[in-house]
């Protein structure tokens, strides 16, 4: 019994692991190519949150998680192509305090919208009760979680790396000066690792929100520990993205089932560490216009 109770705090670990994944894989690419730290990254979590609670009433669980991460998705297209586009060549000063203001409105009008009080939101009927392996019992709506974002993840691995698509997004991180001598836009690519971006954010919101509640702060209590990732894995790396989400989230389950007063102080004595060890994080690559 306590080594299945270990392994359900393990569990519990990646399910908060891959949630500041979605989170984080969105923010290093965002940053990669476009040179913008998002800090408005945490609100459209919010507002994919709030949509569904919004949208299931109307056309259920199922259609909320995907109507939900759709329309945030349009909602950056439009952000980039009006907002972030004008930043991506000026100080990156200037598109820090562009998305800290958008981040301030968001969490405001949300506030407005919906008031301050967390909002119940039910696990769906469908995805209600328990998985039993020998003596561990985990709840199928996380479990469900897991797998879903595992999946999107996986997508996203076959974007990058087996597109064209992929390609040009890649040599953009690496030598954006390149890429234009060759005389590829990059803005459109830009527009489209946004659009994703926000999607994957607001995918996360809306399947989270049935195990964390609701409220109009929760994207900026998950923002700082998305960027915690994107340092501890590197900047550019994919994979030292996802490495960094896992232990990270695991990392938190252990040490909330040892020692809960630590759980977040471990976190950060953790990215203290990497960061003396390898500055650019575990897996980080050289980008010029960076270096």
């Amino acid at each position: 019994m306590q080594l299945a109770f270990i392994l359900e705090q393990v569990l519990n670990g990646l399910l908060i692991g891959v949630q500041y994944l979605l989170i984080a894989l969105g923010l290093s690419l965002i940053f990669s190519l476009g040179g913008i730290v998002n800090l408005a990254h945490g609100a459209f979590y919010a507002i994919g949150a709030y949509l569904a609670v919004a949208l299931t009433p109307r056309i259920g669980f199922g259609g909320a998680l995907i109507a939900s991460p759709l329309a945030v998705a349009l909602l950056g297209l439009v952000i980039e192509r009006f907002l972030l586009r004008r930043f991506y060549r000026d100080d990156p000063t200037l598109g820090l305090l562009l998305t800290f203001g958008l981040a301030m409105v968001a969490e405001q009008g949300l506030r407005m919208a919906f008031g301050a009080a967390p909002l119940p939101f039910a696990i769906p009927s469908w995805l209600r009760g328990q998985v039993f392996v020998g003596d561990l019992i985990y709840s199928r709506y996380r479990l469900a979680i897991l797998v879903v974002a595992l999946a999107c993840v996986g997508g996203l691995w076959l974007l990058l790396t087996r597109t064209s698509f992929g390609r040009v997004v890649r040599a953009g991180v690496q030598n954006p000066d390149m890429v234009a001598a060759l005389g590829i836009s990059l803005r459109p690519y830009m527009a489209a690792v946004v659009t994703i971006a926000v999607g994957l954010a607001a995918l996360a919101g809306t399947m989270m929100a049935p195990v964390t509640g609701v409220q109009p702060a929760m994207g900026a209590e998950i923002l700082t520990f998305a960027f915690v990732v994107v340092v501890i894995g590197g900047l550019g790396s994919f994979w030292g993205v996802v490495l960094a989400a896992l232990i990270v989230g695991v990392l938190r389950g252990l040490t909330a089932y040892a020692y809960p007063p630590a759980t977040e102080a471990a976190v950060y004595a953790l990215m203290v560490l990497v960061l003396l060890a390898r500055p650019r994080g575990l897996f980080g690559e050289h980008i010029a216009r960076f270096e």
